[in-house]
């Protein structure tokens, strides 16, 4: 007799399920069965619900999540966008989101390097750590240091993305930084890796996964990590842990998901400083390893469940609704740590906040997808809400001390509070409705969106009187267009966006206004670009304009206030590429060319002058050559570079520019049957010193380069 097995092969979610056919082989098994060779034919899929599969290289994928479209593909999508995969974070060895996003010519990191929280800057605007989103639900992602154990994509959307995803927490409108969990796969998975990362960190993680049912229904898949040791600043040790489980069940008609972890990070010894500078004179970098508050300490823990389903009715109707809750605790000098009126012999003020705080968001969202044609013309409908309620305790003390960049003394820490008050209740609430309508065999399409953002927020001070309170609410439209003149290898894009943005919240605990709040504020950007896939590789050209209202301060202590009359414009042209240049060799970088000004200022006093943290040009390049000579070795590099900057809004305080070589390599063998892989990388080769960029817009603040990092790690699946 012949036997026919359907087995579901879902390469990354991306494919249909395959059906191992039988061809004709002979099999002498006792029961004298006639055992058909695997076949394997593949289906793609199409569904806002699949996820892109990996593009040529395997560095990055074929798409990424657009909000509440679902996933599409990078041709059809009339955004600059960048989807990094779970290979490519295995293969870098990343442990952090920063280490993910060092790709990215569009990004660049706000703190110094080994700060506990990890905050970003996208087209010249702040990005924090609160604004990251899980399946483009915001609100639910680990704050602080972002684990990349439990990720299968990190996707960059460049832009206010308010029509697609709703209001971020934190009001960023550079662009959307979105986490794609790990589901299990058909074949089953146990890959257990143990690294070494400069000066002594040890580690260890599992990732593990498996499916059950008679269709492979379920799946289970599971990630840890944990991590102990001396860092590369000078006396200062860390612990981490983390732990995630992920449950799906995949049906005909419905798909859902339960996402659960628990991330946890500590530090004792120090914690890098934030530079702030007294004169125009700026003093040469100190070595990274110098500590600066060598009694630091500090805890972050984030807990967080998400609950997501998609039931498709028919071809034509699809409902899809998701869940989530997180809570943030936070304890020590994780931030608030400067040296502050640095003169030109590294002289300073060290200033210290001791803080204790907690945050919990809840997040949910809801919608419907209609797909129908009228005449020729094809529709996606989508109506979405969401609601994110978020609630904030915090408490802070602090002091002083003199000290000396390259010759610090050893600080006594001042205590904890021992208490958090509520300070803050706020709620997101939104509706959108959004059309992308298809024509011409869809070698034009357009999307057109409105949303009716809600925010309402209250302030209270620490005997839980109400300190300010606002409830606004505004209409923000969206169009998107993509035309594909002379087939699908060449996409002309264009957009214009309005956003809503949270006030800014004034973070200088030094300020006469400290912890105000300002109202919510609208920005827009413009866009046009063209995406040329040639087969292999893919190159993007984007030439956009971003303008949003800013806080600005005025005056100078003790009378330090801040005010949000400000705005900033950027006007940039970014050049994106990835993919395979040959068969053996791949390429992921690019390189961006903006022009930040301040438009609007206290007193009209710095008008047209250079926008605080924005260089001219940009670029991230980084190559992967598979080594003839021997099989299964990979040699890496990759250059990182940014021009010089201005870190005070009268541009009388510049830091140079810098660039940092970055080399690694891995070797892919077998052990006793088992797949086994060996990797080292080296960030900042040579050990350049200098002065990374700025923190924020409104203060005079320098973060610091990365020193040079060895990181080795052995894998292996069995």
């Amino acid at each position: 007799m012949l036997r026919m097995t359907p087995v579901a092969l879902a390469v990354g979610m991306a494919t249909l399920p395959q059906f191992v056919w039988a061809q004709a082989m002979a099999d002498e098994g006792s029961r004298g069965e006639t055992v058909l060779a695997p076949v394997n034919i593949t289906a793609t899929a199409d569904t806002p619900t699949d996820l892109p599969k990996p593009y040529a290289g395997g560095q990055v994928a074929t798409g990424a999540r657009l909000g509440a479209l679902g996933n599409l593909e990078v041709m059809n999508t009339p955004f600059n966008v960048t989807s990094y995969t779970a290979e490519l974070i295995q293969d870098q060895q990343a442990h952090t989101l920063a280490d993910v996003l060092a790709n990215d010519p569009s990004v660049r990191f706000t703190t110094s390097s080994g700060h506990m929280y990890e905050n970003f800057r996208v087209r010249g605007f702040d990005v924090s750590a609160s604004d990251l989103a899980i399946n483009g639900m915001f609100g639910l992602a680990p704050i602080g240091h972002t684990p990349v154990e439990y990720i299968e994509r990190v996707e960059v959307l460049k832009g206010p993305s308010a029509l697609f995803s709703g209001m971020a927490p934190s009001g960023g409108v550079g662009g959307v930084i979105n986490l794609v969990p790990k589901r299990a796969g058909d074949d089953p998975l146990l890959r257990v890796s143990t690294g070494f990362q400069s000066d002594s960190q040890l580690g260890t993680s599992i990732d593990a996964g498996r499916r059950f049912g008679e269709q492979r229904q379920w799946g289970v898949r599971v990630n840890g990590a944990l991590g102990n040791g001396d860092t590369t600043l000078d006396g200062q040790s860390k612990k981490r842990e983390f732990y995630s489980s992920a449950l799906d069940y995949r049906g005909e008609s419905l798909t859902a998901s339960l996402d659960a972890y628990h991330s946890k990070e500590s530090f004792r010894g120090g914690t890098p400083a934030m530079f702030w500078f007294a004169t125009p004179s700026i003093p040469k970098a100190p070595d990274p390893s110098t500590n600066q508050f060598k009694t630091g300490y500090g805890e972050l823990e984030s807990n967080a469940f998400v609950l997501r389903a998609d039931y498709e009715f028919n071809e034509h109707l699809s409902a899809f609704g998701g869940f989530g809750m997180m809570n943030h605790d936070y304890s020590g000098f994780i931030n608030g740590t400067h040296a502050r009126q640095i003169d030109a012999s590294g002289n300073y003020t060290g200033r210290m906040v001791g803080q204790l705080g907690y945050s919990n968001f809840v997040s949910s969202e809801a919608g419907v997808r209609s797909r129908f044609a009228t005449g020729g013309v094809k529709h996606e409908l989508v109506v979405q809400a969401s609601n994110l309620k978020e609630e904030d305790g915090s408490a802070n003390n602090q002091s002083t001390f003199a000290s000396n960049i390259y010759n610090p003394i050893t600080p006594v820490m001042v205590a904890l509070p021992r208490s958090a008050p509520k300070t803050a209740d706020s709620t997101l609430s939104s509706l959108a409705l959004v059309d992308t309508l298809s024509f011409a065999d869809d070698a034009v399409r357009l999307t057109l969106g409105l949303r009716n953002q809600s925010v309402k927020t209250t302030n209270f001070n620490a005997t839980g009187a109400v300190t300010a309170r606002y409830d606004k609410s505004v209409v923000t439209p969206a169009v998107g267009l993509v035309v594909k003149p002379w087939g699908p290898a060449l996409s002309l894009y264009a957009n214009y966006v309005q956003g809503l943005s949270k006030g800014d919240t004034v973070t200088d605990t030094s300020a006469a206004n400290y912890g105000h709040v300002f109202a919510p504020y609208k920005t827009e950007q413009k866009e046009i670009g063209a995406k040329w896939d040639a087969g292999t590789f893919t190159h993007t050209l984007s030439l956009y304009q971003i303008a949003k209202p800013m806080m600005v301060s005025t005056g100078s202590l003790p009378s330090l206030t801040y005010t949000d009359e400000g705005e900033k414009r950027v006007r940039g042209v970014e050049w994106n590429t990835f993919g395979e240049v040959t068969r053996n060799v791949r390429v992921l970088g690019g390189v961006t060319y903006g022009q930040g000004v301040q438009t609007k200022t206290a007193g009209d006093l710095n008008n047209g002058k250079v926008a605080v943290g924005a260089p001219r040009w940009q670029g991230n390049i980084g190559t992967e050559w598979d080594t003839p000579w021997l099989s299964g070795v990979t040699l890496s590099a990759r250059v990182q570079a940014s021009g010089s900057q201005y870190l005070d809004s009268a541009n009388t305080q510049q830091i140079a520019g810098w660039s940092q070589f970055d080399v690694g390599a891995r070797y892919a063998t077998r052990l006793d049957g088992r797949k086994l892989v060996l990797r080292a990388n080296v960030v900042n080769l040579f050990d350049r010193h200098y002065y990374a960029g700025s923190f924020s817009d409104s203060t005079p603040i320098a973060t610091l380069g990365q020193g040079r990092t060895l990181t080795a790690s052995a894998t292996m699946e069995f």
